[in-house]
């Protein structure tokens, strides 16, 4: 076996690697690496030599080269066997699938092969690379899933290489990419908690329901029967037809893009609930819940889940500051004993942070508002315990105490 060539790091990354973390960020001392290509498989090492870890180079990206193994590996088909086995299993012991076909199958770092997510939905499989050091292996990678799991089919859904790009492209472009076997329908449907979804392998940067939710949704599920929920930045509606299908006895959907709209609509048809029995609005959320205050609304239960970055027309929100301000205009809108469900997926902001997000909201109203519960995402999407950053979602369940 030819040996990986050596990269020294510098002591800064050598403390982060003993303390378990799989990155290595662009540094004076990576800038003084030999070249290398995406997909290289080096050795890490300290100043002195000792070895450090087996990692997969990426020298154009900020994170030049990501952790594989604290051990001398190959990436070969039978060590990427071994890897992607012990994701199955981990899902098959530890995730609670009941009447769920659309999970997460392989978390990057959660599943020791960082930079590369697979999900799957229903009979096929979704690849996603967040790090071009696997596009090399990318066969590799479609070869042994298809061994292991023989799905229909097997895409690849690509991403533009800037985070702001994946706000600002429209959906309606094609990112997804059949890898092998049979295409996918247009739209397909799956299953999630027992409910009927609609999701495209092919079309936008997303396939149109986000599966890191789905206890989330669930626990929603317990809470809504009899209640009047309002949803905000709703997507293709899954909270709302997870809303509806419990017995809650109001849905107002809200999103800005018309298209989400139908597909949300779709959605509810997938699941026999009637669409005009509930109510949809195409709009800005925050020129929509000003509208709804101004016409005296209120409801049991808000529910907000805003991307991390959207402009709009005029209109541009951000999870750090446009939080509070989301929070204020909502909290009005709701009634005391209500309750306020927020949730983010933007990995820089803490839980820390975010709370005070929370807090800044319920200030700017003098609202009693108090955190009942904390959650993230379930358990197909593991992290390990030293890295941080993998525990990315926020979603947070709080009640509006009257005075």
């Amino acid at each position: 076996m030819k040996q990986p060539e050596k990269r020294i790091v510098g002591p800064e990354t050598v403390q982060m690697l003993d303390l378990g973390h799989p990155w290595v960020i662009a540094d004076s001392h990576t800038k003084r690496w030999p070249a290398g290509q995406a997909g290289q498989v080096v050795s890490l090492t300290d100043s002195a030599g000792r070895f450090l870890a087996t990692a997969l180079l990426d020298p154009a990206d900020r994170i030049v080269a990501r952790v594989l193994s604290r051990k001398h590996i190959s990436l070969d088909q039978s060590w990427l066997t071994r890897q992607l086995t012990a994701a199955i299993e981990l899902r098959s012991c530890h995730a609670e699938l009941a009447e769920t076909n659309a999970y997460r199958l392989v978390n990057a770092e959660g599943d020791g092969l960082p930079g590369l997510t697979v999900d799957r939905y229903g009979a096929f499989l979704m690849v996603q690379l967040y790090c071009s050091g696997w596009r090399p292996h990318l066969s590799l990678v479609t070869r042994v899933l298809q061994e292991l799991l023989s799905p229909t089919g097997i895409y690849e859904k690509s991403r533009p290489q800037k985070t702001r790009e994946l706000e600002a492209v429209s959906d309606s472009k094609r990112y997804g990419k059949l890898l092998s076997g049979k295409p996918a329908p247009p739209q397909l449907e799956v299953r999630e908690n027992g409910l009927t979804f609609l999701v495209s392998l092919e079309q936008g940067l997303n396939t149109g329901l986000f599966l890191d939710q789905r206890r989330n949704r669930r626990d929603l599920m317990a809470r809504v029967a009899g209640k009047r929920l309002l949803n905000l930045f709703a997507y293709t509606g899954a909270f709302s037809v997870a809303a509806a299908a419990a017995g809650a006895s109001q849905v107002t959907t809200v999103d800005v893009s018309a298209g989400y709209t139908e597909w949300a609509k779709a959605n509810f048809g997938c699941n026999r609930l009637d669409p005009q029995r509930y109510e949809f609005l195409v709009g800005d959320c925050l020129a929509v819940l000003a509208d709804l205050a101004a016409r005296k609304k209120k409801y049991d239960i808000i529910l907000m889940d805003p991307p991390s970055f959207s402009t709009t027309g005029k209109s541009r929100f951000t999870t750090r500051g446009g939080t509070s301000d989301l929070v204020a205009a909502a909290l009005p809108l709701l009634n005391d004993g209500g309750l306020l469900i927020s949730s983010s997926n933007h990995q820089k902001l803490d839980l820390a942070d975010y709370l005070k997000e929370l807090r800044r909201g319920a200030l700017k109203t003098g609202s009693d508002l108090r955190v009942i519960n904390l959650a993230g995402q379930p358990e197909d999407f593991p992290y390990p315990v030293t890295f941080p950053e993998g525990r990315y979602l926020k979603y947070a369940i709080s009640v509006k105490v009257g005075k």
